[in-house]
């Protein structure tokens, strides 16, 4: 009698935790779900962003069926966190995961508890990062860690499985089988599909290895940048193409993880161009250059595998007849640079690794083709997803939903001033702790530890290169910023 007593009132608690109208068994007409998320894919890296280096057809599919957004930012440019922040809606000094050191909370309330109390199945698959084993989802699939490119291992409900082959396909087949094998046609379905790919070291799949081989990708504009127009910080980073790419990123030692067989292919494709990379003997630019054609040809060859899988997973919803009643979101967990500044990498409030891709489709509910430039950020994810399923966001989310934006009825700007905030200093690649507000036009970025300041005007600078601070013409905007970074702070209750 206590053990019935005791569980009772455990299940009375945990109901607790949600809005009450979260509360539905009954589908309904309510929308399936499916969230797409790759791993560093910047926005430069996509055709349907007007990319000259990469055709993405299958992902171009869901900007042309849905809405594509030109400014979607993250609160924090990193994989863990950003990841903690689509689930809890919430920033990471809030949700406890602010680097990727931290162990998420999973005891928390976050999306995929919200939903599978709203009475909808949820299952995730893929990278998933944030050590702690998945909540809130009735069947998870996913890597160990970051995992490797080939024969991953993964965690599963039912214990962990290895796999033999690549990864961005194991990931897809086993998103396909759940679709097929598992999911409850008596329930709508929150699927969260999330890739490795395009992630450091990138190591391409079978299919691609020789892609590009006979192109020159076109170099951005400021591959060779000397910062000089900004603060110590951007000196001071270890993310540069000419000096901290090693060997194993530019595929010229033998590659770990590989099945004799994988090897033998791999060999076949780097093996000559490594021959006449070494007999070149390049140094200077030259051998920046070389390391930059190496290294953004292996990025857009896992681009490449990403964009096939996505593509056989809209395949599969087109087949069934599930696509009409799915809203499809597909994004990454922030940008990346592909060369401007001369990095590789995140973690930067500068607009390439601040911003990412967001494009979502809902047949009859998002005008086909259509764009939008309101700023929204993978703060609102969370809120966004369950308004579009007919719940009701929780008052503790600092998100907030961008429903209207996406069916064309928001009025007015949706969100004026976006609040960013970086932590992993001491960390890889040595970029200093920052936070800072970015508006419409303007850029105001605080490297708090370092103790300096750098503003951009966005429209005159596009690339940020120059920091107008100390330019006195800008003393009533820096002023304007500082006011309206502190009230962002105290709006999301930021006190370090």
């Amino acid at each position: 009698m206590k053990f019935w007593s005791a569980l009772l009132a455990f299940a009375t608690l945990s109901l607790a935790a949600y809005p009450p109208s979260t509360l539905h068994a009954a589908p309904g007409d309510r929308p399936n779900v499916l969230y797409i998320m790759a791993d560093d894919h910047g926005y430069q890296a996509l055709s349907c962003y007007g990319s000259q280096i990469i055709q993405t057809p299958n992902l171009d599919r869901i900007a042309k069926e849905g809405m594509r957004f030109d400014r979607a930012f993250v609160t924090n440019s990193i994989c863990g966190p950003s990841r903690a922040v689509m689930l809890t809606g919430k920033y990471s000094h809030i949700n406890g995961f602010v680097h990727n050191g931290n162990r998420f909370d999973g005891s928390q309330p976050h999306l995929g508890k919200y939903m599978q109390a709203a009475g909808y199945q949820t299952a995730v698959v893929g990278k998933w990062h944030l050590k702690s084993d998945p909540t809130g989802f009735d069947y998870y699939h996913v890597l160990r860690g970051q995992g490797p490119y080939y024969n991953p291992k993964m965690l599963t409900s039912n214990g962990p499985v290895k796999h033999e082959g690549y990864t961005t396909d194991i990931i897809t087949d086993v998103t396909l089988e759940w679709l097929t094998e598992q999911r409850d046609a008596d329930k709508p379905f929150m699927l969260v599909y999330q890739h490795k790919a395009p992630h450091r070291n990138w190591m391409p799949g079978p299919k691609h290895l020789n892609d590009f081989d006979d192109v020159t990708i076109p170099e951005p504009a400021t591959l060779f940048d000397d910062y000089s127009g900004r603060t110590s910080p951007a000196r001071y980073q270890k993310m540069t193409i000419a000096n901290h790419l090693s060997p194993h990123d530019l595929k010229l030692v033998p590659q770990r993880g590989l099945t004799k067989a994988q090897t033998k292919v791999w060999n076949e494709a780097y093996g000559e161009k490594n021959r006449a990379f070494k007999e070149a003997n390049l140094t200077g630019d030259d051998l920046v250059r070389w390391k930059y054609q190496r290294y953004v040809k292996d990025y857009l060859r896992c681009v490449q595998s990403v964009d096939d899988n996505v593509g056989r997973v809209l395949d599969y919803l087109d087949q069934t007849g599930l696509a009409q009643n799915t809203i499809v979101i597909y994004t990454s967990d922030q940008g990346w640079y592909l060369g401007e500044h001369g990095w590789y990498d995140k973690r930067w409030m500068y607009e390439e690794s601040f911003r990412t891709p967001l494009m979502v489709r809902w047949p009859g509910k998002i005008a086909p083709g259509s764009t939008t430039d309101q700023m929204v950020m993978n703060l609102d994810y969370a809120p966004t997803i369950l308004s579009a399923c007919d719940q009701q966001v929780p008052d503790d989310m600092q998100g907030q939903s961008f429903l209207p934006v996406l069916t064309g009825e928001q009025q007015g700007v949706f969100r004026d001033a976006l609040y960013y905030h970086y932590y992993e200093f001491p960390g890889a690649h040595s970029v200093a702790k920052h936070y800072g507000v970015r508006t419409d036009r303007y850029k105001l970025i605080h490297f708090y530890e370092v103790g300096s300041w750098e503003l951009f005007d966005l429209e005159q600078d596009p690339h940020e290169l120059n920091s107008v601070y100390e330019d006195e013409s800008y003393a009533e905007v820096k002023a304007d910023l500082e006011q309206r970074l502190k009230e962002l702070r105290k709006q999301y209750q930021v006190t370090d």
